[in-house]
């Protein structure tokens, strides 16, 4: 029997394994929720990677499925009739990832492959001649744009290889009597969506950034053929499509996400928008600002969040005010050593380094906003960052990118600029570090409209009634003002013990 007392939290590369804001709304949830058990299942790359976060006591289970590493399942792949029901599956999947014009069902032909999945066989499967061959008659079909590319056998191996770990979460299983809940699209979605075909779990998801959209905006960057290219980012497609169409609820975190849900085929019935949230009272006022003009950015230094432009808007500051400074707080995220580096040497090209400082991880967030005068956000995909509700209330106001939920946030209490500008961007820190008057007054108005909008402890009520419903305990009938608005006055004391203290970057 479900009571929305259970909860399978499904997470990619996130929580409870690596810091940033993602992770820290999951920890603020779970913490939220004490009356809760949580088991959280975490994807991962070699299910080796240690635990960074000290998890409550109502986190039951800590689960980790590797999507690289040794196969999972059986070792020896499936012959005889078996073998010709994964070919079908497989073949149907692949025409219905690379031709549109395909009759074939994506969902239909995962849940098969789901099955094989359950029963330790998918990954053996994936490695057979026929699984190979199959693809390679597929994408070389005269009318699909991939045969003009003349994809190779090394193509195939390579996209074969990366679908079997991609897939491998299809063979985790959520217990039947708990509330599945995705926090991302993507590959998080596959043991929520085997789940409700299979056991009728309730799926509900939830998305911070726009993980389709970030995985073509990575794509970029990779150094694989385009056919190899093409057929993964169809994957993506393909599922975060069904996703979309089979969660029972959709709870993204600003309306920028929900546009590209209603896009991406979501029954805008089945969404409902729900902001992050801070704790005033773990952000309170920063007071004076520094002697020296000073602008702070805080989060992981990671490609998505476009360093290098803020880098090269600081240097046009500088040519300015040249004693402006720039503090970056916040470490290197796992993988990013390598950008970490270039952005070390662009500052040198750029002849800024004496006034710029990587302050790496701080354990009071806090402080990082309150040792600049305008709290910077340059990056090229977000959500509804916490970096910046929680810089408002501190009572400090901001020039960010036009990213995601970015200025649902800000609203008119800060300076919004396009991506990848840094002219822009420089133009709108100037503007704000030569008025002092209008920068405290924006400040100012920063923090009220976090104690007015967007407050932890609403964040927080709002998931524990999802839950519930979703359980079976209620029934929710949305409207329109509870869709695009979920202020409402607050009577209760806040939650101390959910709040963030600043270590989650």
């Amino acid at each position: 029997m479900r009571t929305g007392r259970s909860v399978t939290m499904l997470t990619e590369g996130t929580y409870p394994l690596v810091h940033g804001g993602v992770s820290t709304w999951c920890d603020q949830l779970v913490k939220g929720m004490p009356e809760v058990d949580f088991h959280v299942v975490s994807l991962s790359g070699s299910g080796r990677e240690p635990v960074t976060w000290e998890l409550p006591p109502n986190v039951r289970r800590h689960s980790s499925v590797p999507t690289w590493g040794p196969r999972p399942g059986r070792d020896r792949p499936p012959y005889g009739r078996d073998l010709r029901r994964f070919g079908d599956a497989h073949e149907r999947l692949l025409l219905s990832i690379l031709d549109p014009e395909s009759p074939c069902d994506f969902g239909e032909s995962l849940y098969e492959l789901a099955a094989l999945a359950r029963e330790g066989r998918l990954s053996a499967a994936l490695r057979t001649e026929t699984a190979l061959r199959s693809l390679l008659a597929t994408w070389t079909m005269p009318h699909l744009p991939t045969a003009a590319a003349a994809p190779t056998v090394h193509d195939a191996l390579t996209a074969i290889d990366l679908l079997e770990h991609a897939l491998r979460p299809l063979g985790f299983r959520v217990p039947g009597d708990s509330v599945a809940h995705a926090v991302s699209s993507g590959l998080a979605t596959l043991p929520a969506l085997a789940a409700r075909h299979f056991d009728g779990v309730p799926f509900l998801l939830t998305e911070h950034g726009i993980y389709l959209r970030e995985r073509y905006l990575g794509s970029r960057r990779e150094a694989r053929r385009w056919p190899v290219k093409a057929f993964m980012l169809g994957f993506h497609r393909a599922l975060n499509s069904l996703g979309y169409r089979a969660a029972d609820l959709i709870t993204p975190c600003n309306q920028y996400n929900r546009r590209w849900e209603e896009r991406g085929g979501a029954d805008p019935r089945k969404i409902r928008t729900v902001y992050n949230g801070v704790d005033p009272h773990a952000f309170p006022h920063a007071g004076p600002e520094p002697d020296t003009p000073t602008l702070a950015w805080c989060g992981r230094i990671d490609p998505i969040k476009d360093l290098e432009t803020l880098l090269r808007a600081y240097a046009v500051v500088r040519a300015e005010l040249p004693d402006t400074r720039l503090r970056l707080f916040g470490p290197v995220a796992p993988g990013c050593a390598e950008y970490a580096t270039r952005l070390e040497k662009l500052a040198a090209e750029l002849g800024v380094t004496d006034g710029l400082t990587f302050e790496g991880r701080v354990t009071d967030v806090s402080r990082a906003y309150a040792a600049g005068h305008v709290v910077m956000l340059s990056s090229i995909s977000e959500g509804f960052p916490f970096s910046l509700i929680e810089a408002m209330s501190c009572g400090r106001t901001t020039v960010s990118t036009d990213v995601g939920g970015v200025r649902e946030a800000v609203g008119d209490t800060g300076l919004v600029v396009p991506p990848r500008e840094p002219e822009k961007l420089a133009a709108a820190a100037l503007t704000l570090l030569k008025d002092d008057e209008r920068r405290l007054r924006l400040g100012e108005l920063s923090r009220q409209r976090v104690i007015d909008r967007f407050t932890l402890r609403r964040s927080v009520d709002n998931f524990r009634t999802i839950y519930q419903e979703l359980a079976g305990l209620d029934v929710y009938e949305p409207t329109v003002e509870t869709v695009t608005d979920w202020t409402e006055e607050l009577r209760d004391p806040w939650y101390r013990a959910v709040a963030t203290d600043g270590t989650g970057w």
